[in-house]
């Protein structure tokens, strides 16, 4: 056998091991069963997600559609030279 010291939110803890009680399980069973299913499923066992793009990153988005429907009204560069000379004026 092997231990594991983990650093949680007392808050955390506290709301999974109601979970687990109500389960009947012990929170090292839990642990133990998050392995075996890290191993069995050689991945996380849940879906991981990037956050939501905030509302900057969300209008920048909208903007490039804009300029996608629209690219008459945009200037377009040949270069990476030609775009930063453009920059220099």
């Amino acid at each position: 056998m092997a231990n594991v010291n983990v650093r949680i939110d007392a808050d955390v803890k506290a709301k999974a091991e109601a979970v687990f009680s109500r389960l009947g399980i012990t929170p090292s069973a839990a642990i133990n069963m998050f392995y075996h299913q890290v191993i069995i499923t050689n991945s996380i066992p849940f879906e991981l997600t990037a956050e939501v793009p905030n509302k900057k990153t969300i209008a920048a988005f909208k903007e490039v559609e804009k300029m996608k429907k629209h690219p008459e009204k945009y200037k377009s560069y040949t270069s990476v030279d030609e775009l930063f000379e453009d920059l220099k004026k």
